[in-house]
């Protein structure tokens, strides 16, 4: 009894954290982002960059770009990543989207140099996109590109000519500019907290007197609209997933780390992959958890591992990509992050052991 107690604490502690100190200034910018994206963004501008007809030398250096300029953890890019999906982007394109917004974001770079060492830096980043290449490109080979029944397009048909006509203003880009911005300001912890509301405000503000400038009423519901239908398909399985990751904490021992982590065995660098698949920490909170690991003794192959596989996915992640993907294509996709970050740590482990 006692420790479903505190297995039920732990999962109420996380579920809190995340809501608190994450869902608001991260989650919610990042399903306003994806219906704009759905409702308002012309559908034959993503086909053109990022479709499954779209040549590979532009779709996948686009969606890797893309990836880079967002600081979003492994749940906060599911709402974009649905977004773009629904709107038209091939599996390819989209899954390297979604492996490489959360690994190698331009602030996670920037903070694990400084806080582990520039070679995790430039580990992370260069084994990143190479990843994120690498299973997107065999996802789209291995795999139809036919949607899920789940991934339909069924928008009215007002907003879909709506969609079609529309130019790409400079007005709207803007817009867009403001809706990242907010994501990136909210994300960030590298700020105080006073510092962040006033630009959140200012922001907003900025954001409400373009919406009133660019957007008609009817624009406004749909983006509304789509962004309901993420909130509704994504945050429930998300909440759920936060509170096992948050129960799976509390059994778990900490003096593991130094006596079972410390060189990089092949035992060693998956379970420290696997632990990163599956456990929850909100954006760039990986890096002061690996900082803690190498302080407690980690290899540094392990870390390395940890690190790549981290940010990346998580449970909570895992329920809500499946419902996009499907089953088969999930299990290839975690397989493929598993195999890729595990012979990783091990060759670096190796390398750094010379």
């Amino acid at each position: 009894m006692p420790l479903v107690i505190e297995l039920l604490k732990g999962g109420v502690a996380a579920l809190q954290d995340y809501i608190l100190a994450h869902t608001l200034t991260c989650l919610v910018p990042a399903f306003f982002i994806a219906g704009a994206v759905y409702a308002l963004f012309p559908k034959e501008k993503i086909l053109r960059y990022l479709g499954p007809d779209s040549p590979k030398y532009i779709s996948y250096p686009m969606s890797v770009v893309a990836g880079l300029c967002l600081a979003v953890c492994s749940c906060t890019v599911l709402p974009l990543f649905a977004g773009i999906r629904k709107s038209g982007a091939g599996i390819g394109p989209a899954i390297a989207f979604l492996y490489t917004a959360p690994a190698t974001n331009i602030l996670a770079i920037i903070y694990t140099a400084s806080l582990i060492g520039i070679d995790f830096a430039l580990a992370r980043i260069i084994l990143s996109i190479s990843f994120a290449l690498i299973i997107g490109m065999s996802m789209a080979a291995m795999f139809s590109d036919k949607k899920l029944e789940n991934e339909a397009d069924d928008p009215p048909a007002q907003a879909f000519a709506m969609n079609e006509a529309r130019k790409v203003s400079n007005w709207l880009w803007v817009f867009f500019a403001l809706l990242v911005a907010i994501l990136l300001w909210g994300a960030s912890s590298l700020i105080t907290l006073t510092v962040k509301a006033i630009g959140l405000a200012v922001l907003l503000v900025a954001l409400v007197l373009v919406v009133r400038h660019t957007l008609s009423r009817d624009e406004v519901k749909s983006w509304m609209k789509e962004t309901w239908f993420f909130v509704r398909s994504i945050l429930p399985l998300l909440l759920i997933g936060v509170f096992v990751a948050g129960m799976l904490r509390v059994v778990i021992p900490a003096d593991f780390v130094g006596k079972y982590f410390g060189s990089s065995t092949v035992g060693a660098t998956l379970a420290a992959v696997l632990f990163g698949v599956f456990m929850y920490f909100p954006t760039l909170v990986e890096v002061p958890m690996a900082r803690m690991f190498l302080d407690l003794g980690m290899g540094k192959g392990v870390l390395l591992a940890y690190l790549l596989a981290d940010p990346v996915i998580s449970l909570p992640s895992i329920l809500v990509v499946r419902r996009f993907i499907g089953t088969r294509r999930l299990f290839w996709y975690v397989g493929l992050i598993i195999v890729c970050c595990t012979a990783a740590g091990l060759i670096y482990g190796w390398v750094t052991s010379l």
